[in-house]
């Protein structure tokens, strides 16, 4: 995530999210994004170059304050299927928060911006959970036949997908915990040594 010393960026890109998870993008102007944050009108073209430009930050923003959120539930956690628990519930909170932008990320870096770079905004979090999947394979707690960088973006994406699922497509056919349980229960049935 881009920042600077005086906290600017992060002003603008946090008002962003609050107008636009209340107006929608098409009806929140820069204005309202600058009234928001505090700074002065030109101070935004310095960051970003349209209120479109605004998009992959914000997916920047939503999958940082995700991965920030895991690491620091997991400390003191070794087991990696406790690390999983985290993954799913992070992942379940911060699309239960954040729905509406997150559909807005989605369409916006679709019609946009390349898948490129959709991926180098997802790059950290694929690292940190690679290296995880790694250190389970050492220490014998999930098969170690895998592909390891296929697996942590298969694991992330099913997470996600599971979660917009139920948040944003309102298919909500059975319990949260219900829901959650059998999404922990398919990661270990495909990981698990046998």
């Amino acid at each position: 995530m881009v920042s600077n010393s005086d906290g600017k960026y992060n002003k603008i890109l946090s008002a962003s999210i609050d107008v636009i998870s209340e107006k929608g993008l098409d009806k929140t102007s820069i204005s309202d994004i600058v009234k928001k944050a505090g700074v002065a009108q030109g101070t935004f073209y310095l960051y970003f170059s349209s209120k479109n430009a605004l998009i992959p930050a914000i997916a920047d923003s939503l999958l940082t304050t995700t991965l920030e959120g895991i690491k620091g539930r997991i400390q003191g956690k070794e087991s990696f299927w406790d690390k999983m628990e985290i993954v799913i519930e992070e992942t379940f909170t911060i699309t239960d928060s954040y729905k509406d932008i997150i559909v807005l990320c989605y369409s916006g870096l679709a019609i946009d911006y390349s898948m490129e770079k959709w991926e180098s905004i997802y790059q950290p979090y694929y690292n940190w959970l690679e290296d995880n999947i790694n250190k389970a394979i050492k220490d014998n707690e999930i098969i170690n036949d895998i592909n390891v960088r296929s697996t942590s973006r298969i694991i992330i994406n099913l997470v996600e997908n599971a979660a917009e699922r139920f948040y944003i497509s309102q298919e909500q056919n059975e319990s949260l915990i219900e829901f959650k349980a059998e999404i922990f229960a398919f990661l270990k049935r495909s990981l698990l040594r046998t």
